[in-house]
């Protein structure tokens, strides 16, 4: 997901997307454990949505101070 299309979201479907995320980054750390996960790649990615939409929160945060 590109940070383009996260700043589009608005802020209920920023945390919707949010916990989503981390329930899948939970799911594929349970499947690298048991030696499961068909693509180690995947959690990378998810870390860096997980990453680009907490920026963007906080971005509009920080907007909504000023």
């Amino acid at each position: 997901m590109k940070a383009s299309e996260i700043r589009e979201l608005s802020n209920a479907e920023l945390n919707e997307k949010l916990t989503a995320l981390k329930a899948e980054l939970f799911n594929l750390r349970f499947q690298h454990a048991i030696n499961q996960l068909e693509n180690p790649m995947r959690m990378k990615e998810v870390k860096k949505d997980i990453a680009r939409i907490k920026t963007v929160q906080r971005q509009l945060e920080m907007k909504n101070v000023q």
